[in-house]
């Protein structure tokens, strides 16, 4: 949901800052994220931001992103390393979201995207929260069932009536899960 009413973040609280835990018995490093933009912007569910982010998360492989599913003020996506040792997620972050601010801003004819103009007038507009919510899947967690919850987010928010009409989905790279 888009929110109008600015009061809400004052009370936000901020995620846990863990650790990623590396397992030495062959266990996969799959993470869940959630990625906010800034005030909780409705510009994300659209051609031209779709393409941003993948674009961003192509340039920065330190993690492999795995199924994505794009809101319009917030995007889900599972990842995992794609280097070893395992790169810092937090860096990751930082880096992927900085990507793709500058591709989300301009096209690559220069021209404005669509979601740019609608905050056009705030001179000082981020794209991104700081911060991210992020979890590592446990054993005994199933991919599959999280991946059906995101995936079935724009049929809650009323977007779309089944998951698979939402055109901001996709798998980027396939992240391989046992329980």
């Amino acid at each position: 949901n888009c929110f109008s009413d600015e009061s809400q973040y004052d009370n936000r609280h901020h995620p846990s800052r863990k650790s990623v835990k590396e397992y030495y018995d062959g266990r996969p490093i799959i993470l869940y994220v959630t990625a906010v933009t800034y005030k909780r912007m409705c510009v994300l569910a659209n051609d031209d931001a779709h393409e941003s982010l993948k674009k961003a998360w192509n340039e920065a492989d330190n993690w492999l992103v795995g199924r994505y599913n794009i809101m319009p003020d917030h995007t889900h996506f599972f990842c995992a390393p794609g280097r070893w040792p395992c790169p810092s997620f937090h860096n990751w972050m930082r880096y992927w979201k900085s990507l793709s601010a500058k591709h989300f801003w301009k096209t690559p004819t220069g021209q404005k995207t669509l979601a740019c103009m609608k905050v056009e007038n705030d001179r000082n507009a981020r794209l991104w929260q700081r911060d991210c919510w992020d979890r590592q899947l446990r054993n005994g967690e199933s991919y599959e069932e999280k991946w059906n919850y995101v995936r079935n987010n724009p049929v809650r928010a009323n977007l779309v009536e089944k998951a698979e009409d939402w055109p901001y989905q996709g798998e980027m790279h396939k992240l391989s899960w046992s329980d």
